[in-house]
């Protein structure tokens, strides 16, 4: 069930020198995206911690997608695998929770992958509009 009537809400972490140029062109290009998609910045996906996840499903969003930077981080190397294992303590969190794990989803979009975000923010929200729990 939608904790929003209407539309799901969703928080996008989203990465400030790799994924955030891609969302940000996505809206200069006027690509369309639903209204209630929310972004944070944060300066590497590895940082986003699986309680951050839980809290915002907890607290008001039906789903998180982790906008990850995938093999461009400038940080670490091994960017992708510390974020997906993140998302996965985080899925671990859900399903002790009662929350269905779909609910987070994890994606790499680069700084010209405009098109990507917008095409899994669509289908992240309408997967949402089906979920149970």
């Amino acid at each position: 069930m939608l904790k929003n009537k209407g539309e799901p809400k969703i928080l996008v972490f989203s990465t400030n020198m790799i994924s955030d140029p891609g969302i940000d062109l996505a809206g200069m290009l006027k690509l369309h995206y639903p209204s209630s998609v929310y972004i944070i910045n944060v300066p590497c996906s590895s940082i986003i911690k699986p309680r951050w996840i839980l809290y915002a499903i907890q607290n008001g969003f039906d789903g998180v997608f982790v906008a990850a930077d995938g093999t461009d981080c400038p940080y670490l190397s091994d960017c992708t695998e510390r974020t997906s294992k993140n998302v996965e303590k985080a899925q671990a969190l859900m399903i002790s929770s009662g929350i269905n794990p779909a609910r987070v989803k994890m994606a790499a979009i680069c700084s010209v992958c405009s098109e990507a975000f917008v095409n899994h923010i669509k289908y992240f929200y309408d997967t949402l509009k089906t979920l149970e729990n």
